[in-house]
């Protein structure tokens, strides 16, 4: 179906939208075994779209995000994608959301939150392709230390290892809050506290940061590499992401007063904003700390449509619900993906941290990328904020009852 004027009743052009977004089915994607050295990605399977369409396309969608300036104060960077076509890829706001200086650019790299959880289920999938891990192992395999049996890679992934959080143990046990605390002193938080589970090992489900900031620790024991240097080599490097880093305070004896590479984050405190100070948490990586830009996280969108880093048969398990069909909650989750419930080809992350908030939505049937990277937190409560966004944005498949979860 293709439109063939400029107008369209708005009710008309909603439906549409939203048949095209939320008809359900899976991706197809080519079967490719990883090489040693995966290419750099120049050109996605392109599939035919009509430039009228994607001209209309572009204009409706800067017309959203315009008026999300104007009523909502939204500041970031989006990117739209569909079959191959680059339809949006635009900045709005600034860097300097304070002062209102610096106008951001579309290469500017933020912090991607828990959007970040994707790229450590990839390094834990590039592992096992490589021979190196087994999703079923018990983790005390690789880490000979960890506190607790029965947790294997793949609990950890879909959350059904029923840890609990390590920034609740850390802000009891770790004093100086001025001294950066990092995986391996995580992972030394639990091995002294041994804090209670929430459930055994595979009887429930528990989004909870620990289990991604243990699997960095778990692609550090395997590889032999730094967490960071893992992923730039293995992820960053083969989809030519050149404008992505893995926010790290490794060799820092001391938090500095900010994070120095990347778009500041800004809070709201009152009627100002102000600039989001460093943390002494920042020194985790795993479940957070990737810092990127819409044009290299859409790279790596078009590596999984190509599967350029591991093969389909991976990929399929990382769109696949980890949990129960029974499971009572509406969304189920895969390696490193949230899962619409009863729209499996949709699959999805929202993050927050510290100044940023970011999703990044994939219609796998239809091949649509959504990507929203924005450096402005009103913190707990903010809901409205996002709620806007998602009813302005309908017509793009935002609203269906997505709630703001990282």
């Amino acid at each position: 179906m293709k439109r063939n004027t400029f107008y369209i009743p708005a009710f008309v052009y909603l439906g549409f939208m939203l048949f095209l977004m939320f008809a359900c089915g899976p991706r197809k994607v080519v079967e490719n075994k990883v090489e040693k050295e995966s290419p750099i990605i120049e050109t996605p399977s392109i599939l035919y779209l009509d430039s009228l369409v994607i001209e209309q396309k572009r204009d409706e969608l800067d017309k959203i995000f315009k008026r999300l300036v104007r009523i909502t104060g939204f500041n970031g960077t989006v990117l739209f994608a569909e079959k191959g076509h680059l339809i949006l890829e635009k900045a709005y706001g600034y860097a300097d959301v304070r002062h209102r200086k610096g106008e951001l650019a579309v290469d500017d790299a933020f912090q991607l939150a828990s959007v970040s959880k994707m790229f450590s289920a990839m390094a834990i999938m590039i592992l096992k392709n490589d021979g190196k891990l087994d999703f079923d192992e018990d983790i005390r395999t690789y880490l000979p230390d960890f506190p607790y049996e029965g947790i294997t890679p793949r609990l950890l992934m879909t959350h059904r290892a029923g840890l609990s959080r390590y920034e609740s143990l850390a802000q009891d046990e770790w004093k100086n809050k001025q001294i950066p605390m990092d995986n391996d002193d995580m992972f030394d938080l639990l091995v002294k506290y041994h804090p209670d589970v929430y459930f055994k090992p595979n009887n429930g489900f528990h989004y909870c940061n620990s289990n991604y900031a243990i699997l960095a620790n778990i692609v550090e024991a395997v590889s032999g590499q730094h967490f960071e240097d893992f992923i730039q080599e293995k992820i960053f490097n083969p989809l030519g992401m050149d404008h992505s880093f893995v926010n790290n305070m490794r060799h820092d004896t001391a938090v500095s007063l900010y994070v120095h590479k990347g778009i500041p984050g800004f809070y709201h405190r009152g009627s100002r904003w102000r600039e989001m100070e460093n943390d002494y948490l920042n020194g985790v990586m795993g479940d957070k700390n990737i810092y990127t830009t819409v044009g290299d996280l859409y790279k790596f969108d078009q590596g999984l449509d190509q599967s350029t880093l591991v093969p389909d048969s991976l990929l399929k398990l990382a769109f696949s619900p980890g949990s129960p069909k029974y499971w009572s909650r509406k969304d189920n989750y895969g390696f490193g993906w949230r899962i619409k419930s009863g729209m499996d080809s949709v699959v999805y992350h929202f993050g927050w941290w510290k100044g940023f908030r970011t999703f990044y939505i994939r219609d796998m049937k239809h091949y649509k990328t959504l990507i929203v990277l924005t450096n402005k937190d009103k913190g707990a409560g903010s809901d409205h904020y996002w709620n806007i966004i998602k009813s302005d944005t309908l017509a793009l498949g935002l609203k269906t009852n997505l709630d703001f979860r990282e």
